[in-house]
Formats: structure tokens, C-alpha cells, sequence
């Protein structure tokens, strides 16, 4: 339940605990207050009483658990949280968070994390754009499918140029998903983004990572390594390869006999379920 809870709201442990506390005192402190509150009307115990009571609980509750958050540094958490409560109770309007994704080959990742958006009926996280340095790569299909606006890169304006960034501002992106996508993002671009952009690697990084990493060089080169365990590793963007910070990981057995091809298979259905949930997950946490 606890591990759930931890990539549900994208925190570690020790601040696990402190919202756990703060959800316990801040409970504590409101029922304490509601009792006093009460006291002061002179109401007799009965119908009317509970009443009243879950009325001023109710009230009061998101006051209670803001002041506690202070001290135990839970502030900015608690305000998104009571924030999507409301959200949800339709009290304010949310906003939806605009995705880019950026893919070079079949994007079967995108289409997951698509299907996975849609599917659970998320309204919240839009998949607004695909980008695709490569003509002719499948996702533009997976995007044409979905009736999602796509744009081919040109290498010297990724590069050199604008790095695109006019184009994802004209469309509102406010975070963007690289699935599969081998060009190094350049600094101005990430810079624009500052965590912002998440990336998937099949492989439990710090190991197998960097340049020239990629696709089935990597699983050849677990798999001369004579590792026993291989995975996925979800993780925000920097201006190191394969070095930011990790959001979340997934293993799987690299068994006797294993062939890339083999652990590729493995490591494409660890991303197919992780990768679209942990992208749900964290934007939802934010």
C-alpha cells in the first residue's frame, strides 16, 4: 500500500510519513476544534448536533490540515492536493496539462500511454503533440489514428534553430514524454522545461546507460555483462545522457539462454505498463 502511495503522489518515504502525519494530526486538531465550535452553540447532542458537526468538520478540515503542513514542510503538497478535491468536485475548473511526445521508430509506447489517457477517462493530461525526427516512422500513424496533430524535426533547427520551441508553446505544451526518441535533446530545450520531460531506458540505470545506448545494444550488453536482472528505468531529462532523476524502476529476470531479442520482449511489456502509468501518476501529483 505504501509503494503505491509513494508513486501515486511521486514522493519518498520520509516524506511519505510526514503526510501520513500530517493527515493524522491535522484530523485530530480539526475534530478537536469542531467539538469546541459546537460547545459554543449550546446544542443539545442528537440528529441536529451530528449534523452540524460533519457541516463544520467539512469546513474546516482543509484550514487544519494547511496549518499543520507548515511545520512538517507539506505545504505545497496539501495545497495540490485539497486543490484537486475541488477539482474533482467540480468547486474550480481544472485546467488539463498539454503532453508532447517525442518518438524516432514505432512508438508503441506512445500509442500506450495514448490508449492509457483515454481509456481511464483522464481529462486532466492531453496528448496535444507528437514529435517524430524520422519520415515515415510509425507513430505518425499511431498519431494520424488518434487524431493527433503531429510534426516532423529537421535536425538543423532541433539543433541549431528554434530547438521548436515556438511551435510547443503555440500549443500550450506544458510537459513533454520522450518514447523511443534517439536524438540528445539539446540544453536550451531542456532548460525551457526544467523538470519537465521524462524519459524511458531499457535498462536499471546508473548501469547501461550514455551515448550510443540504445534499443538491443543495450540488452547485448547486459547480457554479456552476465547480469541476472534487467529493466526499465523512468526518468526526468538533463543534459547528461541517461542521467537525470529517476522516477521509477522495473525488473525482470535476464534468465540463461536469454537473447536480446528475448529481453527486449521482456522490457517492452515492462514499458507498456509502467511507462503510461508513471506519467499519469506524476502529473497528477504535481
Amino acid at each position: 500500500m505504501f509503494g503505491q502511495l509513494k508513486r501515486r503522489w511521486n514522493v519518498n518515504g520520509f516524506d511519505l510519513l510526514l503526510i501520513i502525519f500530517t493527515f493524522a494530526i491535522g484530523g485530530s486538531l480539526c475534530g478537536f476544534l469542531g467539538r469546541q465550535l459546537l460547545l459554543i452553540t449550546g446544542l443539545e447532542k442528537g440528529l441536529l448536533w451530528v449534523v452540524i458537526y460533519i457541516i463544520v468538520m467539512t469546513l474546516i478540515w482543509p484550514l487544519c490540515v494547511l496549518v499543520v503542513s507548515i511545520p512538517f514542510g507539506q505545504l505545497d503538497f496539501f495545497r495540490k492536493y485539497l486543490l484537486k478535491i475541488a477539482q474533482r468536485m467540480h468547486l474550480t475548473q481544472a485546467k488539463s496539462t498539454q503532453i508532447a511526445i517525442f518518438a524516432s521508430g514505432a512508438g508503441s509506447n506512445a500509442d500506450k500511454i495514448i490508449q492509457h489517457l483515454h481509456g481511464s477517462g483522464e481529462k486532466s493530461i492531453v496528448v496535444k503533440l507528437i514529435l517524430c525526427n524520422k519520415e515515415g516512422a510509425g507513430v505518425l500513424d499511431i498519431a494520424k489514428r488518434h487524431g493527433i496533430e503531429t510534426v516532423l524535426i529537421e535536425r538543423e533547427r532541433f539543433f541549431q534553430g528554434d530547438h521548436y520551441l515556438p511551435v510547443l508553446r503555440q500549443h500550450g505544451i506544458d510537459f513533454i514524454v520522450l518514447a523511443g526518441f534517439l536524438w540528445k535533446v539539446p540544453a536550451a530545450l531542456i532548460a525551457a522545461f526544467p523538470d519537465k520531460m521524462v524519459n524511458i531506458h531499457p535498462a536499471l540505470l546508473p548501469k547501461f546507460g550514455g551515448k550510443g545506448m540504445y534499443g538491443n545494444k543495450v540488452h547485448e550488453a547486459v547480457i554479456a555483462a552476465g547480469e541476472k536482472e534487467s529493466g526499465i528505468t523512468i526518468h526526468f531529462v538533463d543534459e547528461i545522457y541517461d542521467h537525470g532523476k529517476i522516477v521509477r524502476q522495473a525488473k525482470c529476470s535476464v534468465d540463461q539462454g536469454e537473447t536480446p531479442e528475448s529481453l527486449a520482449k521482456k522490457i517492452h511489456s515492462l514499458e507498456h505498463k509502467h511507462f503510461p502509468e508513471a506519467i499519469s501518476n506524476l502529473l497528477n501529483a504535481k
